[in-house]
């Protein structure tokens, strides 16, 4: 990173990384939150119509889950390939994958049409969905974080969830537009516009990632590993050759992977289903939780770059933990302005904070040959873990209490304290040292020191 970048503001370069890695998340959130909004909604009467609702419901949302599945395997691979062939490589694949699976699913006839071939079909393009999505948010991240000024890295690398947020508007306002048509209509047809439209949007991704360039960090390590074995690293391997932070990465990504999906995606079919409210009230929240969250971002993203990713991260858990008891409160008032406010304080507050923090404090868990990887790992395991089973769990457990929301609030508290007691025990490398360190890498990349701890805070 040059000085001049780093006083005078973004470069040109710098703004191109940025606006090339946000893209993706943009596409990644919005055809998760796409999805998890169906899954609470229409997937129930259209690919699993049954006269019991509640096993369309589950059904629904164990094929949301089994789309997380393979997004670690797809981390995997994509990280491995981002750590030794480029970032821009794995971005332009991962965003053109993701339209493809995406525009799959809104093109697949009803199971009234073609009976059980209807839901295989959803399955193996949401399977899809996640083998590509695996790869997005660590090459996405390590793009936008290393090419961000030394001191701001936290505030430019929260611009990611700010295109989540911008997903959020166009998954939830496309889907709220729509469920105000008749019903028959949505069902059949209008739902599917929403999907096929990602295909577009991984167009103009192409279009901004095609001139994307690799940071100078990552450029000066792949040299040296040259120079000094004569062969790039294993990142698999230097993942885990001091495995604390791959495992903490796992345990710290989990409270804000159930964020959203408790309070959104759960939150939606908790007001259909058993509080009988129309589905449009729910995907208009959504659509200003996503307004919101645009904003709130960066903010929290400027105020871990002043206060540490550590100590905002930690907020942000027990924050949302103490949020989601008054969110299911409102929800259950049936009141559309209390309804919305429910998800604003549920999630926009703290679990956007998590959020907006967590793919820089990641990036900084990790050096630059097993980066991608590291980050890949943390990232979608945790999601898979977390998120992907979190509208299937909270479900469930409503069930099981008959109606009452009291176990998914202790759910969400279990969670959120187990992400802020990993957040305390992970390395995180500084911010600062982050320029000075291309300068030191070939004098200790010979040594066996451990790279994640030896900076750590």
């Amino acid at each position: 990173m040059t000085g001049a970048s780093t006083r005078g503001g973004l470069s040109r370069r710098q703004r191109r990384m940025i606006a090339g890695g946000s893209i993706g998340t943009l596409m990644e959130y919005y055809d998760y939150y796409l999805y998890g909004l169906a899954s609470a909604a229409v997937f129930p009467a259209v690919f699993f119509s049954t006269d019991d609702p509640t096993i369309a419901q589950l059904s629904s949302f164990a094929t949301f889950a089994v789309g997380f599945l393979l997004r670690p395997v797809g981390g995997i691979i994509w990280g491995i390939v981002g750590d030794r062939m480029g970032r821009k490589t794995v971005l332009m694949i991962t965003v053109v994958g993701m339209g493809i699976a995406t525009t799959g699913i809104g093109l697949i006839p009803s199971d009234q049409s073609i009976g059980i071939a209807a839901p295989l079909l959803l399955l193996l393009f949401r399977m899809f969905q996640g083998f590509f999505v695996g790869g997005e948010m660590g090459g996405a991240a390590t793009m936008v974080v290393e090419n961000a000024p030394t001191g701001k890295r936290g505030f430019y690398g929260a611009f990611l969830i700010s295109g989540a947020g911008i997903a959020n508007v166009a998954a939830g306002g496309s889907m709220a537009a729509l469920g105000l048509t008749p019903s028959s209509w949505f069902l059949q047809w209008g739902w599917r516009i929403p999907f096929v439209f990602s295909i577009v949007l991984a167009i103009v991704a192409v279009l901004l990632r095609r001139k994307l360039e690799e940071s100078e960090e990552f450029i000066t390590t792949q040299t040296q590993q040259i120079a000094a074995v004569g062969k790039k690293a294993n990142p698999l391997i230097e993942v885990f050759r001091h495995p604390k932070n791959a495992i903490m990465g796992i345990l710290i990504g989990l409270p804000q992977s159930i964020a959203g999906y408790v309070v959104l995606t759960y939150g939606l079919s908790f007001m259909v289903s058993n509080k009988q409210l129309p589905a449009w009230m729910g995907f208009a929240g959504t659509m200003i939780v996503g307004l919101l969250q645009i904003i709130v971002a960066p903010t929290w993203g400027a105020i871990s770059d002043r206060i540490g990713r550590r100590t905002t991260y930690i907020i942000g858990c027990l924050g949302f933990a103490a949020m989601v008891y008054p969110s299911f409160m409102l929800f259950s008032t049936g009141n559309m302005w209390l309804i919305w406010l429910g998800q604003i304080l549920g999630f926009v507050l703290f679990g956007v904070a998590m959020q907006a923090t967590l793919s820089t404090m990641l990036v900084e868990m990790f050096d630059p040959e097993a980066r991608t990887t590291g980050v890949n790992l943390g990232y979608q395991i945790s999601n898979t873990l977390g998120g992907g089973f979190a509208p299937l769990i909270s479900a469930a457990l409503v069930a099981a209490a008959g109606g009452a929301f009291w176990p998914v609030v202790m759910y969400s508290a279990v969670i959120s304290v187990v992400g802020a007691l990993a957040t305390l025990v992970a390395s995180v490398r500084p911010d600062v040292e982050g320029a000075g360190r291309l300068h030191v890498l070939a004098a200790t990349r010979s040594t066996d020191i451990d790279r994640t701890g030896a900076a750590a805070r």
